[in-house]
This record gives C-alpha cells, structure tokens and sequence, in this order.
C-alpha cells in the first residue's frame, strides 16, 4: 500500500515537473515523424492483465510490424530522436501516466509483450504477481540490451535463450526483497546509471 501511494506521488509529481520538457519532446516528435509522438503497445501486467503501455515513438510508423525488438544503432527503423530518447531512457517517460493509472509501478520488472511472455515456465511466470514496473534490476543490468542483440547473428534467439530468462532471475530479485527502501534505492540507482553511462 506504501509503495502504490509512493507510485502515485512521485508520478504526478514528476509529471507536473517535468511537462514542459515533456511537451517540447512531444512537439519536435510530431514534426520529425510526421504523425502521433506517441506509441501504445500492449504488455501483460500484473496477473496477466494486459493494458497499453504507452511511450515516445521512437521508430518509423508501423515498424513493430517488422519485428518487436530492436537491434541498436544499426536498426534503421528508430528515428533521430528516438535515438536520443533511447540513450538516455527519455521514451519511457510517458509510462508515469500508466504509473498514475495503476498499470504499472515505478519499480517492477519490465512488462513483456505477450509474444515472450507465452514462452515463460511456470516458475517464470511468478513475475506476475506484481505490477510491471519502469525499472529494476534488469533494467540496470541490461541497460544496453540493443547493443547486445546488435551484435547477435540471430537476436530474437538471443533474447530468448539468454537476456529473457537472465532478466526473470533478476526480477525475484525485486520481488523477493521487494519493500519500500527497496523501491527507493533501485529509482536512485537508475538516475545514477543513467547519467554515469551516457555521460
């Protein structure tokens, strides 16, 4: 209960603070691509509930039909400023209104398309059990996911056998000590790693 009023909280406040960069971003995303800034894509969320997960579009229209993961720079699918946007996590911002909605926490395990999430084990599966969040331990671990599945000959195969299953075991991380000193130090932990990497 702690943790969902600390969600709301600091999601509208970070909203309220944020919204003239946020309406900048979304002004030069309209005019670069020519059409909706934003993106929705379905994920699978707690218990399995399935909800929009909204972000900045960073990719060409209609690029998810080619493909759900992206391959770093060589993708030629992400814009100019999406590139931006993803070196710095800025595409994620939109994801405090699912935060304030209740789809998501701050701190949780990444929400899956449902494509990789029929592919979990049973045991996998326990991820679910609490809100998907826009951080945790895998997400600071993986922070250069793209540049990984770059390098691969076979990425979706990558992602399957080795940066999906890695990811889940760092998510009982979260979930099995999950408390509220837990949920502050992973938001510090990702301002710093965020800044300390792109620096």
């Amino acid at each position: 209960m702690l943790i969902r009023l600390c969600d709301i909280v600091l999601s509208l406040l970070a909203i309220v603070l944020l919204s003239p960069f946020l309406l900048i971003i979304t002004i030069i995303g309209a005019i670069e691509s020519k059409g909706d800034p934003f993106f929705m894509q379905r994920r699978v969320g707690k218990n399995g509930k399935q909800f929009n997960l909204l972000k900045y579009r960073t990719m060409k229209k209609n690029s998810d039909k080619l493909g759900l993961l992206t391959v770093g720079d060589r993708d030629p699918r992400v814009t100019t400023l999406g590139r931006f946007l993803r070196k710095y996590k800025l595409d994620e911002m939109p994801q405090l209104f699912n935060v304030l909605k209740g789809d998501m926490s701050i701190v949780g395990p990444r929400p899956e398309v449902k494509k990789y999430v029929d592919l979990y084990t049973e045991e996998q599966r326990k991820v679910l059990q609490v809100r998907p969040g826009i951080t945790d331990y895998a997400s600071l671990s993986y922070i250069d996911e793209n540049d990984i599945l770059a390098a691969s000959d076979n990425p979706e195969k990558t992602y399957i056998e080795e940066i999906m299953p890695a990811k889940i075991e760092l998510n009982f991380k979260y979930i099995e000590n999950r408390s509220l000193k837990e949920y502050f130090k992973l938001i510090f932990l990702t301002i710093g790693s965020i800044f300390r990497n792109r620096a």
